[in-house]
């Protein structure tokens, strides 16, 4: 009766990809311990699939992914029930929101365990202290609820070599799921696979759910190995491009340009997340080699032109707005599109200086969008993270602004779609400097359509940039219903919720 069973919770309604985070816990214990998975994007009706392993009584342990947004709802659903029907199983949940919100977490009664960061050595030695009756207080990356109530968090551990790690079962997850199935049709191409090259990131953005977990910390694997995996997946079930979901897949130019040489071969096509500051010094050859490669298109968080709010948001670098600007009329001649995100709505001092932060992200972006129309423009409201001593973080708890206390309110109306960015909930926002943010966007998109979305035909988006060009050249944003219902008519794809 030890066996773990893995949840990889429901995270997408269609095109959901690899369960990497679930996998990478399975391949700790594989040899050691048996496992099963269930991924919630695959079952339809997960809990009943869940229920139907602990049945047979040999499921102990069960491992949870949770991350902020749609994972949420499933996670506390089946935990919930577990707990309930199944009171001696250990439960453990890994991924940003425990490891962010652990009172909430903890509290609830159906969690035993947070891993707080990786949990290739901390979640197989939990394992074995259960198992054997012995201590586990000294564990690092755990956080966990003692006898009097008060929450532990123990040491966190130095980042693994990950080159050191076992191997992916990729085989294994194939005898659950068709591995076949997580390989969706994307703007990148016909079988587009997911998969993390690196943890963590060196910088301390106090708007990034990252920090807290990996605090500057960034390990990645070697190009070579990197190579090795990608081209076992599509050897084996044919991939043809990669998404590549670490937080900073470019801290490293040589190690890009050398994955870049080795996969071009290949001939997939792939997409990868960077800092501007950091790309802005690769070289003219660097970044010829990593399009040749396949590259297609970088997602950037430019976050702001405003250089105040940069500091603000505690950035870090050396980005500036004019080097936004720079870089993405750079990136034109290598015909690599960049995709920039930009927060707006951070808190300030008055509700005018807010108002004033939005207009002049607003100019700012179109300026973008001038010397670069390619650009791809993902805009967020900012959502507070939990970043412990930051000036933004005390900022955010002067204003009066408070995180759920309980699980049950997270998955609430009115926060369960919290981590979205969309409707962020903070006091110094009104309604209307919200809608004018949504409506910009609408003509923003209206004008320039995103270019994943690959259901989009030519005819479709020369009419919806014909309806939203006037408005776009007088900056008339308010009540743009006749665009909002073309793009709910043609089910208009927003890459920052739904993925490419």
């Amino acid at each position: 009766m030890s066996k773990i069973l893995l949840f990889n919770p429901k995270s997408a309604n269609a095109k959901y990809r690899i369960p990497n985070s679930i996998l990478n816990i399975a391949a700790s214990v594989e040899g050691k311990y048996d496992w099963a998975i269930v991924d919630g994007n695959c079952e339809a009706d997960p809990v009943k699939k869940i229920e139907s392993y602990l049945n047979t009584g040999e499921y102990k342990y069960l491992g949870f992914s949770v991350m902020p947004g749609p994972q949420l709802r499933q996670a506390i659903i089946a935990a919930k029930f577990i707990k309930e029907n199944f009171p001696y199983t250990k439960m453990i949940w890994g991924g940003y929101f425990p490891s962010n919100q652990p009172e909430a977490v903890l509290c609830s009664r159906y969690v035993d365990f947070i891993i707080n960061g990786p949990g290739d050595h901390a979640f197989p030695a939990l394992i074995d202290a259960l198992e054997n009756g012995t201590p586990f207080e000294f564990i690092r990356n755990l956080i966990y609820q003692a006898s009097d109530g008060q929450i532990i968090k123990t040491a966190k551990e130095d980042l693994i070599d990950q080159d050191k790690l076992p191997s992916l079962p990729y085989d294994k997850l194939n005898q659950f799921y068709n591995l076949s199935k997580f390989l969706g049709k994307t703007y990148l191409g016909e079988k587009t696979m997911a998969y993390h090259s690196s943890i963590g990131c060196p910088f301390t953005c106090s708007f990034c759910a990252v920090v807290p977990i990996y605090e500057a910390r960034w390990k990645a694997k070697s190009a070579q190995a990197v190579y090795k995996d990608v081209k076992y997946i599509k050897d084996n079930w044919g991939a043809t491009a990669i998404e590549f979901h670490d937080n900073n897949f470019f801290v490293s130019e040589k190690r890009a340009v050398e994955f870049s040489n080795l996969i071009k071969p290949e001939k997939m096509t792939w997409w990868g997340m960077a800092r501007i500051d950091t790309m802005s010094k690769f070289k003219d050859s660097s970044l010829a080699a990593i399009r040749d490669s396949g590259c297609k298109c970088i997602f950037f968080g430019a976050e702001s032109g405003n250089n105040a709010i940069l500091e603000q948001m505690d950035k870090g670098g050396t980005q500036t707005g004019e080097q936004i600007i720079e870089f993405a009329e750079r990136l034109k001649k290598f015909d690599i599109t960049p995709e920039y995100s930009f927060v707006l709505g951070t808190p300030a001092p008055t509700r005018e200086q807010v108002q004033a932060q939005i207009d002049f992200e607003i100019n700012f972006i179109k300026r973008v969008k001038a010397v670069n129309p390619n650009t791809e423009i993902v805009i967020y409201t900012y959502s507070p993270v939990p970043t412990e001593g930051s000036e933004l973080f005390k900022q955010v708890l002067a204003s009066g602004f408070k995180f759920p206390q309980t699980l049950e309110d997270w998955i609430s109306p009115a926060w369960e779609n919290f981590d979205l960015r969309k409707n962020p909930l903070t006091p110094w926002l009104t309604p209307e400097m919200i809608d004018k943010i949504r409506n910009f966007e609408t003509v923003l998109n209206g004008v320039y359509p995103t270019v994943t979305d690959i259901k989009l035909n030519d005819m479709k988006r020369k009419l919806i940039k014909a309806v939203a060009g006037v408005r776009y050249k007088i900056n008339l944003y308010s009540y743009p219903y006749e665009i909002k219902l073309l793009q709910r008519l043609w089910k208009y794809r927003q890459p920052e919720i739904q993925g490419f």
